[in-house]
């Protein structure tokens, strides 16, 4: 593979991302794939701040602008300062959520404009896109019980009301229906091997593209 490329693993939380991402990550290192494993809000010094403040559960008062123009900073600076150069010189970048998310939870969860959203979000890719997105679906009463479970303490987005995580599961699906050719649905609430394989097969297709 001379032409590197951009894989994303997306979709509601409980879905299993985590686990999934490591999966990934063991397949590349077996067949010796150049790779970067990143994420979103983060990837960079100057993100991983970012994401700090935009998941402390002590900030419920950030109003859903400063929520949305904190995403594109930390975005401009991760697609610039890690992606691009990581995708030029050939590696396979594997990032845990994208631009995707920011369309789910801001512009379907949030309710803020659509217009706005492509225009934040124009600014930070700056024409970049991600060969695919892969997008963990799962009910989100069912994907909390899963965060629950794990005995971890909630996110401020995972505090969010479960119409909130209705929304943004439903722009994720939407997303997927209007470009199929950018984005993977996969059933998250079936055997995690099933899950699994299914992931491995979209990568193995998108990086022999």
């Amino acid at each position: 593979m001379n032409k590197g490329c951009m894989i994303v693993c997306d979709g509601g939380n409980g879905a299993g991302k985590s686990t999934v991402l490591k999966a990934i990550e063991e397949y590349l290192k077996a067949k010796q794939y150049d790779y970067v494993m990143t994420r979103e809000p983060g990837g960079t010094a100057i993100g991983e701040k970012i994401r700090e403040v935009l998941l402390c559960s002590d900030t419920p008062e950030m109003c859903d602008v400063t929520e949305l123009m904190l995403f594109a900073a930390a975005r401009a600076q991760h697609v610039r300062e890690k992606i691009i150069p990581s995708v030029n010189a050939g590696k396979v970048v594997v990032s845990d959520r994208f631009d995707s998310a920011t369309y789910s939870f801001q512009h379907y969860g949030r309710g803020l404009s659509l217009a706005l959203i492509q225009q934040l979000n124009n600014i930070a890719l700056d024409g970049f896109k991600a060969d695919i997105t892969i997008i963990l679906d799962i009910d989100p009463v069912r994907g909390l019980e899963r965060v629950i479970s794990r005995g971890s303490d909630l996110d401020r987005m995972e505090m969010a009301n479960i119409e909130f995580l209705c929304r943004a599961r439903n722009g994720y699906l939407e997303q997927a229906k209007a470009e199929p050719e950018r984005f993977a649905v996969i059933d998250a609430s079936q055997h995690l091997d099933v899950v699994i394989s299914s992931v491995i097969a979209v990568v193995e297709r998108t990086i022999m593209r």
